[in-house]
């Protein structure tokens, strides 16, 4: 409403002076005027469009009742407003009803042009804005549906490749099969439990992360050793779930497992510049000496994709070899605000 009030000052005022450039008199006689019939109109009209509107999102009430709203607007303006200008300057009362000089008629097209262009005006630009709002609602529901839809189809991955080792560990050491199964059925309840969140805070990230990775070790054992830092003033960062897990077990699969004595994955989270940024690195085998296998890219594409969707341009990933060997994947998008 304040909005349409000082628009409406505004046009006021050019009405104003646009009759004293073509009609002569006095510009402030004018303004009082215009301003007056010009603000009765609008407190009108604005105060009962948002009463008799009720849950219409555009708050314009629907015909006949808006028309209908506008005409006594412009009658109540116009009367009101002019009995306002006479006071002012102690003019008679009710002289603008005199037909003489076509001075009745002036006022009164001048005020239907002005009230009519205005509430088009305004009534355009608030259903502009709606519109504007629904695209973006309907932007932001195909972005969470698309997050969910890569969310579910991350967690049958890891559940698949899990049973895997678990069928090969069965065989070769059932007693350990066991453990890892239970750690694997405390990791499932955990994670099918939780909420379908687009976003859960850093620290619960690390937490699962450490779950997968204390599953991970039930298998490996001492083949697979872990670091996992998060400075406190990162822990309530949001970031989409299963983002680093992709990170992790790609680390497990094509760097660690092929070598022998194992090696070590290190997960640390600093800020940079603005962005918060996730490293993920091994002591593996390395990227060139990375085995090839059906669907090693699947995460890391995942991964990609969920940055694109959430943060745009700004979410980045980088795959690089480490100067001391193994694999180092980078994870950079904005810290919010």
């Amino acid at each position: 409403m304040l909005r349409h009030g000082l628009i409406t000052a505004v046009f006021c005022c050019l009405i104003a002076t646009a009759m004293t450039v073509t009609g002569g008199g006095n510009w402030a006689g004018h303004l009082v005027y215009s301003l007056a019939i010009g603000t009765v109109s609008w407190l009108f009209i604005d105060i009962g469009r948002l009463l008799i509107s009720g849950h219409r999102e555009t708050l314009w009430p629907g015909w006949p009742a808006g028309f209908l709203l506008i005409a006594m607007g412009m009658v109540v303006g116009f009367f009101v407003g002019n009995l306002i200008g006479d006071a002012w300057f102690g003019a008679p009362r009710f002289d603008f009803l005199e037909f003489k000089g076509h001075k009745l008629a002036t006022a009164a097209t001048i005020t239907i042009i002005a009230t009519v262009g205005m509430c088009f005006f305004f009534y355009s630009l608030g259903r502009s804005k709606h519109m504007q709002s629904q695209i973006e609602l309907a932007q932001r529901n195909a972005t969470e549906a698309r997050l969910k839809l890569l969310e579910t189809q991350l967690e049958p991955h890891m559940l698949f490749n899990t049973l895997a080792n678990l069928r090969v560990l069965i065989t070769v050491d059932p007693p350990r099969a066991v453990a890892m199964l239970d750690r694997l059925n405390s990791y499932l309840r955990m994670t099918l439990s939780g909420s379908r969140a687009l976003s859960h805070p850093l620290s619960a990230e690390f937490e699962r992360l450490g779950d997968y990775l204390e599953l991970m070790s039930v298998r490996m054992g001492e083949r697979l050793r872990y670091t996992l830092e998060l400075p406190d003033d990162l822990r309530d960062a949001p970031v989409p779930p299963l983002l680093l897990q992709p990170l992790v077990e790609n680390s497990i699969r094509h760097g660690l497992e092929p070598k022998v004595e194992g090696g070590e994955i290190v997960v640390r989270a600093r800020r940079q510049a603005g962005l918060l940024e996730i490293e993920v690195s091994d002591t593996g085998v390395g990227l060139d000496a990375a085995p090839p296998s059906e669907g090693s890219g699947f995460g890391l594409e995942q991964v990609r994709e969920r940055l694109a969707t959430v943060y745009g341009a700004r979410g980045r990933m980088s795959l690089a070899s480490s100067p001391a060997g193994g694999t180092c994947a980078t994870l950079s998008f904005p810290m919010p605000v």
